[in-house]
């Protein structure tokens, strides 16, 4: 039932973004030929029907550039995923038609309708899509198309997931019977219950193999869905390369996507981004340059030593946001007084206490640093660190050193690649999330990274910032 609710509400994407297409590239072409004709007068009227078939041939052909996407698949996506997905295959798009328009050496009429129709495009067809999802949200949440399950496995890695079913309906899933293990008797009763039975879930990562190997036969037998809780090596076997070598096939695991031409593409990416930002805030980086000067002097860049990739340590730039006499770092005269001070604070006033420290009311910072911190004026600095090599747009938290000793041997995966000015934890709950969210959020980024992702983290980290959430 789920699986055929999951498809209808997939296929019916294909004539909804059609659709979507077509309205956009309609809406253009009216806002140019009506609304925009005593702004810009017209020299070439472009006839509405003629528009309108080229708009229904170019829309198939953007449908295709969709599907080679991924944007049909059947499995759901995070909501951050399927944007940078409708966002690229949008681009994707546009940039066919250029590159079409330049080969067959023809000169468009009109620039606005090509970047209008674009713009248009990637904001309906994520209207198209969020209703869907909304619909199918709506549906799961009354039981429709909800996949019945059967949990195998230990009561406490059961548990978890029950909870969560049952706080989430929207999820898709129902628990309908639990058992400790497998025999006979469970079985048969597993079998008479057969239309009120989706699929069989082992949940505990432990149970014997043979055990689940009996389960697996049974979801088989039955024609239902198999699903099981992944241990701790199957966990880190996403990014995998296989390698034959003397005939014996060898399988090479990856921390992260980020590897030969993945590589290569985001420190591209981060040159050419960090360059164009340093120019486009250059003048915010003055005006906190000068608040710094006027308020306390100099120095006023901090040089926070961090570890960055494989551990190795790098300076990352921050306008001082203290007073000299409060400022850690082996450039203060102060340093060691500085650092005994604020082992007390975080004693005394960290809200978390695994992993990192975040100190609230900050007795050490200055009016100017506040004001700095809010909208993290003290950070742009930082885009000099990504230029140089030693930071990434986008990417995990930076570590200090003092944290790396505390941190479990699972929180050093994060370390896999260059920390980044800002990252998913940054832009889901910034200081407010807890220590195993913020590692948990960087763990997923580290593994599924993709240059879709990251345009999606900078595209929505402005407005994370405006509104100041856990900033601090």
């Amino acid at each position: 039932m789920m699986k055929r609710a999951r498809l209808f509400f997939t296929v019916i994407l294909v004539p909804l973004d059609y659709l979507m297409l077509i309205l956009a590239a309609l809406l253009t072409y009216s806002i140019r030929f009506t609304a925009l004709a005593n702004v810009r007068p017209i020299i070439y009227l472009i006839p509405p029907d003629y528009f309108l078939r080229i708009t229904m041939l170019v829309a198939i052909v953007w449908i295709v550039l969709f599907a080679l996407n991924g944007m049909y698949v059947t499995s759901r996506r995070r909501l951050t995923n399927e944007l940078a997905r409708i966002f690229f295959g949008c681009a994707t798009g546009f940039m066919a038609i250029i590159l079409y328009l330049v080969f067959r050496q023809e000169l468009f009429t009109s620039r606005f309708i090509l970047l209008g129709t674009f713009l248009a495009a990637v904001i309906l067809v994520s209207f198209g899509r969020l209703t869907v999802r909304g619909i199918e949200r709506i549906a799961l949440a009354h039981g429709i198309g909800v996949t019945s399950l059967v949990l195998m496995g230990s009561a406490e890695s059961r548990a978890e997931l029950h909870d969560e079913f049952t706080r989430k309906p929207s999820l898709g899933y129902r628990v309908s019977r639990e058992y400790d293990h497998l025999d006979a008797d469970i079985a048969e009763k597993i079998k008479t219950a057969r239309t009120e039975v989706q699929g069989i879930m082992v949940t505990d990562p432990n149970l014997s193999r043979d055990e689940a190997l009996r389960i697996l036969n049974l979801a088989e037998d039955m024609h239902v869905r198999f699903f099981y809780s992944a241990d701790l090596f199957a966990a880190v076997t996403t990014n995998t390369t296989v390698h034959a070598l003397a005939g014996i096939p060898l399988i090479e695991l990856s921390p992260t996507r980020l590897d030969g031409w993945g590589r290569v593409a985001k420190r591209t990416f981060d040159i050419a981004g960090s360059s164009i930002l340093l120019i486009l805030t250059s003048p915010f980086i003055l005006a906190s340059a000068l608040l710094v000067f006027f308020e306390t002097g100099r120095p006023l860049i901090f040089k926070n030593e961090r570890y960055g990739e494989h551990g190795r340590t790098f300076d990352a730039l921050k306008f001082r946001s203290m007073f000299q006499k409060f400022s850690t770092g082996k450039q203060f005269p102060d340093h060691d007084h500085a650092l005994a001070y604020e082992k007390k604070l975080i004693e005394e006033r960290s809200e978390k206490k695994e992993g990192v420290y975040k100190i609230k009311n900050d007795p050490r910072v200055t009016r100017v640093g506040t004001f700095l911190r809010r909208y993290s004026l003290d950070e742009l600095p930082q885009l000099w660190n990504v230029f140089r090599g030693d930071m990434s747009l986008v990417g995990p938290r930076p570590h200090q050193p003092r944290e790396i000793g505390e941190y479990a041997h699972y929180h050093r995966h994060v370390l896999a690649v260059k920390p980044g000015i800002t990252g998913l934890a940054q832009i889901s709950g910034r200081s407010d999330l807890s220590f195993e969210e913020e590692v948990r959020l960087d763990t997923y980024y580290v593994e599924n990274w993709s240059l879709a992702l990251d345009v999606f983290i900078l595209l929505k980290t402005p407005f994370v910032v405006l509104l100041r959430k856990g900033a601090y």
